[in-house]
């Protein structure tokens, strides 16, 4: 887990600042808790356009950089899909954020 972005995961999770798994981020993001989606690189196609669509739809930003395995490390559990849900930490992960994994829906 050599990218800072994902010790930042797990630290959002501890603080209360992050949703993890299906249902919870799909509520988050209806409710409009959701600042920032990251999906698994290798999650379903199925899945990555289900959630493409949501935040086209909301105007949220999607990061498909990490695979299951990784962001599944970061939040010690086995998860696909994850959203911030705190301004500030999703400030710290796009000031971290290398190239362009972070797709503007804005």
């Amino acid at each position: 887990m050599n990218d800072r972005r994902l010790n930042l995961l797990g630290l959002a999770q501890v603080a209360g600042g992050l949703v993890s798994g299906n249902d919870q981020v799909v509520e988050a993001i209806n409710n409009r808790r959701a600042k920032l989606v990251i999906i698994a690189s290798d999650a379903s196609e199925a899945t990555k356009k289900d959630f493409r669509s949501k935040c086209e739809y909301h105007h949220l930003r999607l990061n498909d950089e990490f695979s299951m395995i990784a962001i599944s490390h970061a939040l010690g559990k086995k998860r696909k899909v994850c959203a911030l849900t705190d301004s500030g930490f999703v400030t710290s992960f796009l000031k971290k954020s290398k190239n362009n994994g972070v797709s503007d829906m804005n």
